[in-house]
């Protein structure tokens, strides 16, 4: 074979793998939704990621209870697809307004997660506003738009 023929040969192989990459990446996402809307029956979630080209990409899911304080504040941040959530205990119990008026408490770090926590906050403003009830058991393609 030809050299080129062999490099368009690694690149459907890198890109297989990528793909299966990514695949696990959102089940392991689908996973973790479900686990945090069988777990709670009220309140509301709101979730961010921040794309980043040269930095760290994130996802972060934000569970608030009907009163608005943090019940679950899990974090994925990193470069690979094997990267998983990470529950972040310092922020349950918080309130809500302490999480939308000061997003720098990530620390200058991680402007990923803290763009992402931003996004979050303002998705859960926006149910609120719209006056939905506090109920998380909801499919998760509505919960995520």
């Amino acid at each position: 074979m030809a050299i080129w023929q062999w490099g368009l040969l690694l690149l459907g192989v890198v890109w297989a793998l990528q793909s299966y990459g990514v695949w696990l990446q959102m089940r392991h996402y689908a996973d973790v939704f479900k686990g945090i809307t069988g777990k709670y029956d009220d309140g509301y979630i709101g979730t961010g990621n921040f794309h980043g080209r040269l930095k760290k990409g994130a996802i972060v899911i934000v569970v608030v209870s009907p009163d608005l304080k943090v019940r679950r504040l899990l974090t994925m941040s990193g470069w690979s697809v094997f990267t998983k959530f990470q529950r972040n205990e310092g922020f349950e119990g918080m309130p809500l307004d302490r999480l939308r008026a000061e997003p720098a408490i990530f620390g200058e770090k991680n402007p990923g997660v803290r763009a992402a926590v931003t996004q979050a906050v303002q998705q859960i403003d926006r149910r609120i506003e719209a006056g939905e009830e506090p109920v998380l058991n909801m499919p998760m393609a509505q919960a995520t738009a």
